[in-house]
Formats: C-alpha cells, sequence, structure tokens
C-alpha cells in the first residue's frame, strides 16, 4: 500500500539535505574538547521544550568543565524522518555525534546494526543510576545483557477530550467509557449534535510514524486478547482477531468520518496539528494521545494555554469490551545513547551525568510534561505537585504495556502503519490490509511467525 506522493518527495527530499548538512556532524578529526549532542528538534518553530533544557545543561556542563565545549546538532523532523536521519549520521565517523537521542523502540535495531556503545563501564562507576526504576532500565538492555542508553522518563497514554464539546453534545463531564463501542458512541453524538468539530483524533498511517503504531494502533490491540508477540514462543503474532478488530476500529472512524480529514491524518506534521491548533482552538472533541501533550500548552511555549487543565479531561482508554483490567495504556519513552562511532564517548556520557543529577531530571520531567523513571523524583513533592494530570498518567504505570522492541520492531510498526493507512483511505478492507500485514510480518522478521 503507497504512501501518498505528497508525503514521500518531501521526507525523501528532506533526508537527502539533512544528511549532507551534517556530514561535518562529529568523527573522525573531531575537536577532543568538544562534545556533539543530537536531538529532535520540534517542527512547530513555537516549541522550545527540548532547546531551553538544553542550552541551560549546555551553560552547567561548560562551567564545570572549563575548557571543554558542547556543540547541540538539532535534527528538526517528524518522529519517522528523524530515526531515517539519525541512522544515516550513526552509520558513519565522520557523521556521527557523540550522544543522541533514541526513542526506546529503536534501540535494539541500532544495537544490532552495530550502531551504539554499551554503556555498562560507566553505569557500574555512577551512584545516581541505582536510583532508576528496574522497567526503565531494561528499555534500554539489549538482548546481549548490556545496556546502551540512559532513560530520561517514560510516558503513558489514554483518551483527552474537550469539556465544552461535551457539554454541547450532552455528553457527561466526568465521561469514562466502559468498552470501545462506547467511545464511538460519543464521537457519534459529537458529529451530530457539534457538526463544526473533529469529533475522535487516532493517529494513523505511514506519515505519523510509530505515533500511528503506538498511540493509535498498540492501543487498541492491547484492548483485546491478542498480542504483537508471543513472549513465550518467541515469534510474533499473525492472523490475530484482535488485529483484524483493532483495524476496524480505525476504518470505522474514517469511513463514518469521526475523524480528521483523511489529507489531514496523513499529513506529517499531525501531531503538531493536534497540539497546537485542534485542541486549544476547541476544534477536537477526543483525543487518544500521551501524557506529554501539556509541554506545549506551558508559558514560554509559544501555544500557552494556561486553562488546559480546566478546558480537557482526562480518561482511561477502555479495553474493546470491558473485560479485565479495564483499561490500556502503553509506555515508551526515550534514552540518551552514545553511538559506537563516536569521537568522545566520555565527555558524551559526562554530558549524561550533569543532565541526570536530581534536580536537572526533575526540571526535565516537569518541562517535558514526562513520567519519572527515577524513584527520588518520583518522590519528590515537587514533581508529584508540577502538573495537574500527573498523578492520572502515573497511575496508569500499573496498567501500561511495553512494546516488543525487538530488532525486528521497526519494520513490523512500519508494516502496521501501512495496514492502518489502507483502511483509513478505504483503498483496501481489513481483511486485505491484515493479509497483507501477515506477508509483511514474515518478511520482516524472517518468518519467525506464529498463526493464531
Amino acid at each position: 500500500m503507497p504512501v501518498r506522493p505528497t508525503a514521500v518527495l518531501p521526507s525523501l527530499l528532506a533526508t537527502a539535505l539533512a544528511v549532507s548538512a551534517l556530514t561535518a556532524c562529529g568523527g573522525s578529526g573531531s575537536d577532543p574538547d568538544t562534545v556533539k549532542i543530537s536531538f529532535k528538534q520540534s517542527t512547530d518553530n513555537s516549541i522550545h521544550v527540548m532547546d531551553d533544557y538544553l542550552a541551560d545543561i549546555k551553560k552547567q556542563f561548560e562551567k564545570a568543565n572549563p575548557g571543554k565545549k558542547v556543540e547541540l546538532v538539532p535534527i528538526k523532523a517528524p518522529d519517522s524522518e528523524y530515526y531515517t536521519k539519525l541512522q544515516q549520521m550513526l552509520r558513519s565517523a565522520k557523521t556521527a555525534p557523540d550522544l543522541v537521542y533514541e526513542d526506546t523502540f529503536l534501540i535494539n535495531s541500532d544495537i544490532t546494526s552495530g550502531y551504539l556503545k554499551p554503556l555498562d563501564a560507566y553505569l557500574a562507576k555512577w551512584p545516581d543510576w541505582n536510583r532508576f526504576i528496574d522497567t526503565a532500565k531494561a528499555a534500554a538492555k539489549a538482548e546481549d545483557g548490556k545496556t546502551y542508553g540512559v532513560p530520561d522518563g517514560t510516558d503513558t497514554r489514554g483518551l483527552w477530550y474537550d469539556k465544552g464539546i461535551f457539554a454541547k453534545a450532552g455528553l457527561p463531564a466526568d465521561w469514562q467509557p466502559k468498552t470501545w463501542d462506547e467511545v464511538l458512541d460519543a464521537a457519534r453524538t459529537i458529529k451530530r449534535r457539534v457538526p463544526d468539530v473533529t469529533p475522535l483524533n487516532v493517529y494513523t498511517g505511514k506519515p505519523a510514524g510509530e505515533a500511528a503504531t503506538m498511540q493509535g494502533f498498540e492501543m487498541l490491540l492491547h484492548g483485546t486478547e491478542d498480542r504483537l508477540y508471543d513472549d513465550a514462543a518467541k515469534k510474533w503474532i499473525a492472523g490475530s482477531q484482535g488485529f483484524e478488530d483493532a483495524l476496524s476500529f480505525v476504518e470505522t472512524v474514517y469511513r463514518e468520518k469521526l475523524g480528521p480529514d483523511v489529507s489531514t491524518a496523513l499529513d506529517p506534521n499531525i501531531q503538531t496539528i493536534v497540539r497546537g491548533d485542534l485542541l486549544p482552538k476547541g476544534k477536537l472533541g477526543i483525543n487518544l494521545d500521551g501524557s506529554w501533550l501539556p509541554q506545549d500548552w506551558l508559558p514560554g511555549s509559544g501555544h500557552e494555554w494556561p486553562e488546559w487543565s480546566s478546558k480537557l479531561g482526562l480518561a482511561y482508554m477502555p479495553t474493546q469490551h470491558g473485560q479485565a483490567p479495564g483499561k490500556v495504556s502503553m509506555s515508551g519513552g526515550w534514552t540518551w545513547a552514545v553511538p559506537a562511532k563516536a569521537a568522545n564517548p566520555d565527555l558524551a556520557f559526562d554530558f549524561i551525568r550533569t543532565m541526570q543529577t536530581k534536580a536537572n531530571a526533575r526540571k526535565w520531567y516537569v518541562a517535558n510534561s514526562g513520567i519519572s523513571v527515577r524513584e527520588d523524583v518520583a518522590a519528590d513533592p515537587a514533581y508529584a505537585k508540577a502538573q495537574p494530570g500527573i498523578k492520572f498518567f502515573t497511575d496508569l504505570v500499573a496498567s501500561t504495556h511495553y512494546r516488543p522492541a525487538y530488532p525486528a520492531y521497526p519494520k513490523v510498526s512500519t508494516a502496521i502503519q501501512e495496514a492502518m493507512e489502507g483502511v483509513t483511505t478505504g483503498d483496501t478492507s481489513v481483511e486485505e490490509a491484515a493479509r497483507s500485514y501477515d506477508d509483511s510480518l514474515k518478511e520482516a522478521t524472517d518468518d519467525q511467525v506464529i498463526e493464531k
């Protein structure tokens, strides 16, 4: 199922330009006193959360280490393009930075490709590592038992809804759906009674990248009896009813025009559109999304929206039929990793240590609307009370799920996005999209598949 050319051509062009522009990023001939750091920069010019945080850490680091310099190398791109550009940089000593921001879903693939350096020798001498919760440590550990990244937080997911739109639609202010049908029925009610807004957003298709897979599809799949991967058999699952049911939910949203226009849903900047326009301007009824959204609405963000906590409600995403445990969340997060071809790995880890003092970690979680992966920060009242919604999303950790982040996962994720895009556009039926996924799954995993 092809991606629309409007999404592909700018992506390819942007990737080519970015790679050519970054050829002098690091590697051979680098200044031994300069640490080069690459990170994902928001595509929204008014959002500077990561930029401001790293600029502050840079000042601290340079002050504490006279003669050492920090060079920030931002990559401004949607998620899927960021991953592509980052991997291209990591392949060569000429382009590899000293420190990179890695999504946990990609880390095992990059480890298998030999792009990252194990950090165990550094971690053994770093007392703060004992403050990190075990699940966070596991997210950056490879099948070889070594650790390749330091997590900077985690996240959970749920349903955000506009209380004003709900009031107009006659829906309750304390809405908590028990089943998928109740979510769809609320969206249908909004469509009938408040026709000038988008009833429900579910991320979909290849342009949305991992947001489609994780915020969209896997939040649905984990509400069924099925999964992507069988941990006991150590194989990927094909032919499951839950997979088709999750696709059917997506198909329903877009066939009944309960979601954004298809062209908007398949815009690579759909996440920026949702957070920066649809939600703050009261144009979206229900949004299946993550705990981090308020970072875009904080003072100085460019999309300041101090009323968000009174305008929006939060609800758990229910299981398909209300079966136990009744709610679903997915958790992921990002890590700081040192490339295998980094010129200055020691300086890079020194920078991590500066980022991960308790005070700096707390500052980041609050600024990023993140969930702490450090026990000492999680217990700090200044963190717990920093922002409305933190308790709601932190409590979801007990019901959360994690991606099967094995080396094949990025390819599996792309195959899911293709299946979602097919039913979103109406180009393929649910059954056809599921069959195509099964074929792609076998190819992506070297046939390490079991049939349901």
